[in-house]
């Protein structure tokens, strides 16, 4: 079952070649997902197109993002050996992946515990391992704070201050922000109470889901 062939090997090398032809120039992203088995995050139904530019359903409602837009996400992070990053929505594991493969120290937090179980099972078994926490991803997790960057996976409709209170002064926050549509949206930290907002292209991502007895 967690076979990684050199043809699997071969189409990686040509998916991060697509992503560096559409814009993604960060060498350090691109032998990331050079080096990633995505195949091993989907469902066995989808295994033979793991390596297009393409979403696929990971069950409980949710999915695994192109691999363009966790690219994007990822270089939007600027992420630097060694620095804490707070994820929200683990989902596939996929993503967490990625950024442990950049050596990131990652903490990550997922809504679902059908997916939450199951990635905590699967990332060690393919020599993944990092801290995985199930809760609310608008909460944050408080505990480990202040984060050099955090990252959302989800859609969400503003920019929870729970998660702004958390990130380090000179961090950086990256969060698909809009409801049926998102725009994919930088935070960069300069002051205690003082940020810089860049905003990116549009993107279509599943919804960030909130405790519903947790309406802010």
């Amino acid at each position: 079952m967690l076979n990684d062939t050199y043809r699997h090997k071969g189409l990686r090398k040509q998916l991060a070649k697509l992503l560096k032809e559409k814009g993604i120039e960060s060498a350090e992203v691109l032998k990331a997902i050079e080096t990633v088995p995505r195949h091993l995050f989907l469902n066995s139904s989808f295994i033979e197109r793991a390596y297009e530019d393409i979403a696929f359903p990971i069950g409980a409602g949710q999915t695994i993002s192109r691999p363009h837009t966790v690219a994007f996400q990822t270089e939007l992070l600027e992420l630097k050996r060694g620095e804490k990053v707070l994820e929200i929505g683990t989902g596939s594991g996929y993503q967490t992946s990625i950024l442990l493969e950049m050596g990131a120290k990652v903490f990550t937090i997922e809504r679902q515990k059908e997916l939450f179980d199951k990635t905590k099972a699967f990332l060690p078994s393919i020599g993944y391992s990092t801290k995985f926490f199930y809760g609310d991803g608008y909460k944050g997790v408080p505990v480990f704070a202040p984060y050099d960057k955090i990252i959302i996976t989800a859609g969400a409709p503003t920019i929870p201050d729970a998660l702004l209170a958390q990130l380090k002064i000179g961090g950086r926050l990256v969060i698909p922000v809009g409801d049926k549509v998102q725009t994919m949206t930088l935070i960069e930290k300069i002051g205690a109470k003082q940020f810089e907002k860049t905003e990116f292209g549009e993107f279509k991502f599943v919804p960030l889901l909130e405790d519903k007895a947790w309406k802010g």
